[in-house]
């Protein structure tokens, strides 16, 4: 696993998600992007029951990734996070008694896997109670795992089909030490969408497929 970018492209003007998502497709394959599968990441959102204290209790997401079928990851807000194996999802239901699954939070993005040289790009429509709210793109620099050494050519590469869409370095990497050895591990890529999808919660559906925020 090398260094990866997650972000929220808007939605063109006058476009539909799907419509978008396609526009994308077709600027990667005019590249020479290869399309390599299909993809989906999920969150769940638990809160805590029971709370005597008075204050406000941290809400704990539970995330699935295709790439890494027989893990989830648990984040609560604001640290700390732990990956384990599947059967975590099992636990969760036996622990109902003190995290209440927040119905109707459920959001996931799912979409196409291409492969161009060094990168993997991921290009997926976000949706939230089966309504498309927007769209993500991960790429992953397969070749590298320090951001500060690759994160000019990660640029000029989202660049190529992002156009003026190109986010900054995510702030899950900013507090690496730049010149050390920092993988972009699993946890991270799922901060990432993690602080995607806490945006996409926020936004106002509007027809056609799109959001405002």
């Amino acid at each position: 696993m090398g260094f990866t970018c997650v972000c929220q492209v808007p939605v063109a003007e006058g476009k539909s998600v799907q419509q978008t998502v396609d526009m994308l497709h077709k600027k990667l394959e005019q590249l020479g992007a290869i399309k390599h599968g299909s993809f989906w990441v999920d969150c769940e959102t638990y809160h805590a029951t029971g709370n005597t204290s008075g204050q406000p209790t941290k809400l704990l997401y539970v995330m699935h990734n295709s790439e890494t079928p027989l893990s989830c990851m648990a984040l609560f807000e604001g640290g700390p996070a732990l990956t384990a194996d599947v059967n975590f999802d099992v636990l969760m239901l036996k622990l109902k008694s003190h995290f209440q699954n927040a119905k109707g939070h459920k959001v996931e993005s799912r979409g196409t896997r291409y492969r161009y040289c060094d990168f993997l790009v991921k290009v997926g429509a976000v949706t939230m109670s089966s309504s498309a709210r927007g769209i993500s793109v991960e790429v992953e620099y397969c070749a590298c795992v320090v951001p500060g050494d690759c994160w000019n050519l990660m640029k000029e590469f989202l660049q190529s089909f992002l156009g003026a869409n190109v986010p900054e370095l995510p702030s899950v990497f900013a507090t690496k030490p730049e010149g050390l050895y920092a993988p972009s591990d699993c946890i991270d890529t799922m901060t990432q969408y993690l602080e995607l999808f806490s945006k996409v919660r926020k936004q106002q559906v509007i027809p056609g497929g799109g959001s405002v925020r």
